[in-house]
């Protein structure tokens, strides 16, 4: 029996990326045509749900005409949307490469603020969604004036519906879903050094960070993204580092949610973990391949996947 996955992004946008020839102060630069995609951690985790054949649904807040650009943006895709609409404005970002250099510029506007009676009506919201979701992915930012304990609002709800709950995110909305307790944790190293109060952390402390987090029953799989140098996926029994293979690195957008999704995949498969952690790192790395806010292409996931090798 197929699983049910429901993504959940609180703070979406429409990205919107181009090029341009040699980036300069105090000039008009001439930039190609631009591409609009939707955007926001869980959107591009439904997105790259959808690449990999899994059908997901996906609640987001949704205001003004960017807002309707992103519903259409997301019908053209073919997801199943829920938009929550809102009276402020759905954010957009803005990507600019720089064709001389090929690097790339990435400029992220503040988020749509939602007064408490429409806080109020998305919890309404997600209450009356049945059934309930095998999984609930939880992931991006919060807009800036959105209490983090909403995200623990949110994660006890699902938890009392039997929901296994995927959290990725930052700061002090981090801080409030481990506080909640989640299924699995996606941190990077430093937000993991940052929830326990360091700069940064080495290999050791790493391991002891994340085996303390399943040992308070904070978290049944904690994985801790490397970047280049891979991931590691802890269990309360288990630990497993991978490294992903080279690749020509077009863009990074996106492939930390394409991780993700990626891992869900094969949770919703009931799959190992290290068949977890392969996968996650197979869906990243071939969306670093992509150009601007492009997402991964099937083909390059089922070849990187072979590739992912253990440490």
């Amino acid at each position: 029996m197929k699983k049910s996955i429901l993504t959940i992004t609180l703070n979406p946008s429409v990205d919107k990326s181009t090029s341009v020839q040699n980036i300069v102060p105090e000039k008009k630069l001439r930039c190609n045509a631009p591409k609009y995609e939707a955007g926001g951690g869980g959107i591009n985790v439904s997105r790259a749900l959808k690449r990999l054949g899994i059908p997901s649904n996906v609640l987001f807040t949704s205001g003004g005409k960017t807002g309707d650009m992103l519903e259409l943006l997301l019908k053209q895709e073919g997801l199943d949307i829920i938009p929550i609409h809102i009276s402020s404005e759905t954010r957009e970002n803005f990507i600019v490469v720089d064709q001389t250099t090929n690097q790339q510029y990435r400029f992220g506007f503040p988020g749509a603020s939602f007064t408490s009676s429409e806080q109020d009506e998305i919890l309404t919201i997600i209450d009356q969604l049945y059934p309930a979701p095998d999984f609930v992915v939880i992931s991006g930012s919060l807009p800036g004036d959105i209490s983090a304990e909403f995200i623990g609002f949110l994660i006890k709800k699902y938890k009392t519906k039997g929901s296994r709950v995927v959290v990725d995110t930052s700061g002090d909305a981090l801080r409030a879903a481990l506080e909640e307790g989640v299924f699995l944790l996606k941190p990077n190293a430093g937000e993991l050094a940052a929830l326990v109060g360091k700069e940064e952390l080495e290999n050791t402390d790493l391991d002891h960070a994340a085996q303390q987090i399943i040992a308070q029953g904070q978290a049944a799989i904690v994985v801790v993204s490397l970047g280049a140098q891979g991931a590691v996926l802890y269990t309360a029994t288990e630990k497993i580092r991978m490294i992903p293979p080279l690749v020509k690195i077009r863009s990074t957008v996106g492939a930390g949610d394409s991780m993700v999704a990626g891992m869900v995949s094969v949770l919703a498969g009931q799959g190992t973990p290290e068949e977890i952690l392969r996968m996650g790192i197979a869906c990243g790395s071939a969306t670093t391949m992509a150009e601007g806010t492009a997402l991964f292409q099937k083909k390059d996931v089922d070849r990187l996947y072979a590739e992912v090798r253990k440490h």
